[in-house]
């Protein structure tokens, strides 16, 4: 923090030597001596002039006499003027000038920074706030282990701590990953990025449920930031998954008004949102009892025939432009509807191509399977990221629509997503 301050002060120091120095130097200069030290030096050049007149017997000695008493008057004259003017009225304004401004910049400079930066991110009771915009996952194996190296030496860093969950979620190593953000909370207990990403974790450890602790984790983010757009976006999912479409809907619309209006993002929000209410017609209450989560349905006593299998290829074309270790998304999602994945695959480039299964036990939720929906696109991506969410760069590919349980689907990833 103290080495904070002290660049601001440098640079605000700079800044004020920058306008005010030459203010502080300033000095006014009067007119009126400018245009008689100009009067000066034009009779001493006709002087001048004469004298070389009277070398050259241009002149006679009377008249150059007469005329040099002439000039000389006159040169007298402009002398006493200009001796009763002050060549410099003082320099005491722009000193005063100098300091109103030095002043100012101070005072703009901290008004400013408290109205639209984050001090907390200094504070000494939050000394690890600054993590959070920590980026860089270890996509290798010497990268993890260097990682791992680290924390060992000094748990108390919370960048490296950071990028080892996120390095383990990256390779699916999702207990190893939860447990990093168990030591990870201890020293970032005020952060709701931290929670949310716990949650995250969590979930996938336990079989992508959200139920227990990661909705624990997902309340205290929530919490600590009633607008964190992850924490919304996972307590709305846990809430469809216990049947709460209510509850889920007031999150996802929460997090909609801070998605711009025509994202892909905030389509599938609103397909989410959709569905959630389509649910909550069918519903008493908004809410299924536990009667009816718990009580075997037609779709249950088929399980596995929804299941979709498959292969997935690269385009030649785009061989060489991914590194082996970007993640790749194989996901289904319905063909009308809610664009939200029913079922998801993670793997990477170096795995293609692949074969693939999904079926109800990928599902994201309970109530949104593939064996819930007529027909269903399979989709696959490429992303640098290794976000879910479609970012331009990826690269990706699709099905025709296809109903649940068809076989020997393939898919070529061989467009660039803009």
């Amino acid at each position: 923090m103290i080495l904070f301050w002290l660049i601001c002060a440098a640079l605000l120091l700079a800044a004020v030597l920058f306008v005010a120095l030459p203010l502080w130097r300033g000095r006014a200069v009067n007119n009126t001596v400018e245009r008689n030290a100009a009067n000066l030096q034009i009779l001493r050049d006709q002087l001048t002039e004469l004298d070389v007149d009277l070398k050259n017997g241009l002149l006679e000695p009377e008249l150059f006499q007469q005329g040099k008493h002439e000039l000389e008057s006159r040169v007298l004259e402009e002398v006493a003027g200009s001796g009763q003017i002050k060549a410099d009225v003082g320099a005491q304004p722009f000193r005063i000038l100098a300091i109103g401004i030095s002043a100012m910049l101070a005072i703009l400079s901290l008004g400013v920074y408290l109205a639209v930066g984050t001090p907390n991110a200094i504070s000494p009771a939050n000394p690890h706030a600054g993590a959070s915009n920590m980026g860089g996952v270890a996509r290798t194996e010497n990268a993890v282990t260097e990682l791992e190296r680290k924390v060992a030496a000094d748990s108390t860093d919370a960048g490296s701590l950071v990028m080892l969950a996120r390095s383990y979620m990256e390779a699916e190593r999702y207990a190893e990953s939860a447990k990093v953000y168990a030591e990870l909370v201890k020293l970032v207990p005020d952060e709701a990025w931290v929670w949310a990403d716990y949650a995250d974790a969590a979930a996938m450890a336990q079989g992508q449920s959200l139920r227990g602790k990661p909705t624990e984790y997902i309340n205290r983010a929530l919490a600590l930031d009633p607008n964190s757009m992850k924490s919304l976006a996972l307590a709305g999912s846990a809430a469809m998954e216990r049947g709460d479409f209510a509850v889920a809907i007031k999150h996802w619309e929460r997090l909609r008004s801070q998605l711009q209006p025509d994202s892909e993002d905030a389509r599938a929000i609103e397909g989410g949102i959709a569905e959630a209410r389509q649910l909550l017609a069918h519903t008493k209450g908004g809410k299924v009892s536990t009667r009816e989560q718990s009580a075997p349905s037609a779709q249950a006593a088929t399980a596995g025939k929804e299941r979709i299998t498959g292969k997935v290829t690269l385009d030649a074309m785009l061989k060489g432009k991914y590194s082996p270790d970007d993640t790749v998304f194989v996901l289904a999602r319905a063909a009308e509807g809610p664009k939200m994945p029913l079922a998801i695959l993670r793997k990477q480039v170096r795995d293609l191509p692949l074969t693939f299964e999904l079926d109800d036990s990928t599902a994201m939720t309970q109530q949104m399977k593939i064996s819930a929906f007529d027909q269903v696109v399979v989709v696959a991506r490429i992303s640098r990221a290794g976000s879910a969410i479609p970012t331009a760069g990826d690269a990706e590919g699709s099905s025709q629509p296809l109903r649940p349980g068809s076989k020997n689907v393939n898919v070529k990833i061989d467009n660039i997503v803009q």
